[in-house]
């Protein structure tokens, strides 16, 4: 049942993201619930040795009153109030001993566990001294409702020395255990006592400020040391994670230092082994891509020469148009990997300006108002340049060409740069959204171009981590949005 608790505590708690944090809060609730069962364990047990230690005071108590009863009965009856008077100047006893004719009636105190083992216990040792058919009745009574003579004085009727000394604990003014016993027939034995520390009180202590301080010391140091831990095996971690971001955005990269535990070592070594494969493989695309950007060029000029010298101009025609398919298809895949395959070094861009850059030609007077803008960057974004340059640029002409107008929505926090790019074209077919993202796509056959714009921006997005998507507005239009995730280092 604890666990379960301490599980349903976890999952209302916010989760913290870093390593660190979730390290830290684990081991705080850990801390917690095996500091809080101990405690527990620890408090029950010392409840259960103070109520032993407590039943083992009222039964030497009620030795101690058998044998006050044990004296008085063995007085001469007229000597009792001499004697009663005699404690009374000196100073009195442990108990306060009076005779009246009649029980006082007084007000109990709620009975709790341990008032219930005293009462229980005094009971039994004065009966099995006493008799059990003697008539007596142990009760216990608040300092305020205490009454002691026949008449019902209260304990500050009486002089301080007569009671005072035996029967308060200023400022505490515990319980008074009151046990009357009768002697005989209009005589009764009224003796008050407060029982010997430490139970005076009565009061079932929780836990001690001693051990409270432990639990927060202890809990405190651990996750002090933990903390330090963690950070110290995260470190490599942290620098991973700052090599990979500035890997996937075409920077290039030293080997990531080995360190930390084993396993942290390991996925260090595999990322060089990855790091130098993908640095090979994209050194030896471009070598491909340049080779064929030479190789093709020939072959084509040679063909259009020859298609030249052909007398069937039917053909001729025919010929034509394949080499210019030919030529746009070679065009538009160089293109593709030129615009994608952007070598930068990554540095704060001051998106503002990009975009200020890209939307000045279209502002009216000189562009008649065609693009508007709503909303600026909060910061720099770490990227490269002319890449998002080139990303938002392509966004900002997709929406022109097919939708007239461009209408810019900004939305930037610690967490992300948005930007949504609204038109006013007819749309896109939903079930043809992600098609728009493919090579030499367009929806109308005669616009001009490659149909690679889109498809471009979402790789140059893919590159910084974000994503481009697109959306059919309900009033008309279609909204491309720009998703640029900030680092959270």
């Amino acid at each position: 049942m604890a666990s379960e608790g301490v599980a349903r505590l976890a999952r209302r708690l916010p989760v913290p993201r870093s390593l660190l944090g979730r390290m830290l809060l684990l081991t705080l609730l850990a801390v917690l619930f095996a500091q809080g069962l101990s405690s527990v364990i620890w408090v029950s047990q010392l409840r259960a040795t103070q109520l032993e230690g407590l039943v083992t005071s009222a039964r030497s108590l009620a030795h101690s009153m058998t044998a006050s009863v044990s004296y008085f009965r063995s007085l001469p009856v007229a000597y009792r109030p001499l004697v009663l008077d005699q404690l009374r100047s000196m100073g009195g006893t442990r108990f306060v001993v009076t005779l009246n004719d009649k029980p006082l009636d007084m007000q109990v105190l709620p009975a709790t566990p341990r008032k219930r083992a005293v009462l229980a216990a005094v009971d039994a040792v004065l009966r099995q001294s006493l008799g059990n058919d003697t008539d007596m009745s142990v009760q216990f009574v608040s300092p305020n409702d205490l009454r002691i003579f026949n008449g019902g004085l209260k304990l500050d009727e009486l002089p301080r020395s007569w009671a005072h000394y035996a029967l308060t604990l200023e400022p505490v003014n515990p319980p008074v255990l009151v046990t009357q016993i009768q002697l005989a027939p209009g005589e009764w034995l009224y003796i008050a006592s407060l029982l010997p520390e430490p139970y005076t009180s009565l009061e079932e202590q929780g836990l001690p400020s001693q051990q409270v301080w432990f639990i927060l010391l202890t809990s405190g140091f651990l996750l002090l040391f933990i903390g330090l831990l963690v950070h110290w095996q995260s470190r490599p971690l942290k620098r991973l994670a700052r090599t990979a971001r500035d890997m996937s955005l075409g920077a290039e990269v030293e080997p990531v230092v080995e360190g930390g535990g084993s396993e942290v070592v390991e996925v260090s070594r595999a990322f060089n082994a990855m790091r130098e494969r993908i640095s090979r493989y994209l050194t030896e695309r471009s070598q491909l891509f340049s080779a064929i950007s030479h190789d093709l060029r020939t072959p084509i000029t040679r063909l259009r020469l020859r298609v030249e010298l052909l007398e069937d101009e039917q053909l001729q025609a025919k010929f034509g148009r394949d080499l210019d398919e030919l030529e746009l298809l070679v065009k538009g895949a160089l293109q593709c990997v030129k615009d994608t395959d952007i070598h930068e070094n990554i540095e704060p861009v001051d998106l503002n300006q990009v975009l200020d850059c890209l939307v000045e030609p279209y502002l009216a007077p000189t562009g008649n108002g065609r693009v508007t803008q709503q909303g600026r960057a909060a910061a720099p974004y770490p990227g490269k340049p002319l890449a998002l340059k080139r990303c938002i640029g392509n966004l900002i002409d997709n929406a022109l060409k097919y939708g007239q107008r461009a209408h810019l929505h900004i939305d930037d926090d610690d967490t992300a740069f948005i930007l949504h790019v609204d038109d006013e074209g007819p749309g896109v077919p939903q079930q043809r959204l992600e098609q728009c993202f493919e090579p030499h796509f367009r929806l109308a056959g005669k616009q001009q171009g490659y149909g690679l714009g889109l498809g471009i921006a979402r790789n140059i997005a893919h590159s910084h981590g974000g994503e481009v998507s697109l959306q059919n507005l309900r009033e008309g239009g279609l909204r491309v949005t720009l998703h640029l995730p900030r680092s959270t280092e």
